[in-house]
């Protein structure tokens, strides 16, 4: 895939509107990956990558301990680009705060318009490139032929019904993302991927193999799942590696935690946590 350090002309028109697929994968202070959905993902400039902030998570907070992230956006043409990128900086005041709030996603938004915007530094950009369609046809039946082989001994009660039937969808999409080897996320679609307990999630690398081969095995992994009706989860785990089932490759995620993305309130789901009495008001 080309690759290079600027968003050219068709790359900043194409990133502009806000009905796309934005994630944006941090680093947490355990060294661990994270990913976000940020649909207002775009070019601020040719090496400039700004995104608009309308509810507290994770991300916001990962970004300030360690500026080093990825990005990849799937425009409505089913295009991707993908990038790493270095945070600098937030702003509550600016064209750029006026420009999102203008767009009608946030000016009409449920909950509230964007309060802040994030200012990072372009490093690299690859893309844009089509999605693989034939090879993830083979991937997405080669898992399911496969899956129920690699299904952990035992359910442990990680994912919640909902949760386990959100990644065993057609329609759902998926993606992967682990810290690579020079201290950056790596995020990599991964619609292959399935449920096939409720503690461990199971992928063919036959769709997105270079990048798949690279992850090694026992690296904590995060996997964000997204329906078209905007329902998301994340989950994060270890890497088992990959094993031969049924004839084909496989790769196998134990699942360790399990954490709600979705507004207006966002939160770790497993392990479950104690309830705490509200004090202040």
């Amino acid at each position: 895939m080309e690759s290079n350090n600027f968003f050219n002309d068709t790359d900043m028109a194409a990133l502009e509107p806000e009905t796309k697929i934005g994630l944006l994968a941090t680093i947490n202070p355990q060294g661990q990956p994270h990913i976000t959905l940020i649909t207002s993902l775009q070019a601020g400039g040719p090496r400039q990558v700004i995104w608009g902030q309308f509810t507290q998570g994770q991300s916001k907070i990962h970004v300030k301990s360690n500026p080093r992230t990825a990005f990849l956006i799937l425009t409505l043409d089913r295009k991707i680009r993908t990038g790493k990128a270095l945070w600098k900086e937030e702003k509550k005041t600016g064209p750029e705060f006026e420009m999102y709030n203008e767009k009608p996603m946030f000016r009409y938004n449920a909950y509230f318009g964007i309060h802040t915007v994030h200012y990072m530094d372009l490093l690299e950009k690859q893309g844009p490139k089509g999605l693989p369609l034939a090879r993830l046809g083979a991937a997405i039946a080669a898992t399911r032929l496969t899956g129920k082989a690699g299904k952990a001994p035992r359910e442990l009660g990680v994912l919640k019904p909902w949760s386990q039937s959100l990644f065993n969808r057609l329609d759902a999409l998926k993606f992967i993302s682990w810290i690579g080897e020079d201290g950056f996320p790596v995020i990599v679609p991964i619609l292959q991927c399935m449920a096939p307990s409720d503690s461990r999630l199971v992928f063919s690398p036959l769709a997105y193999s270079s990048q798949l081969k690279t992850l090694e095995k026992g690296r904590d992994v995060a996997i964000f799942g997204l329906t078209m009706k905007m329902e998301d989860i994340l989950v994060r785990g270890f890497f088992r590696g990959f094993f031969r089932k049924r004839g084909m490759s496989i790769g196998m995620i134990d699942i360790n935690w399990v954490y709600n993305s979705m507004p207006p309130v966002s939160g770790q789901v497993y392990p479950v946590t104690e309830l705490k009495p509200v004090t202040e008001f």
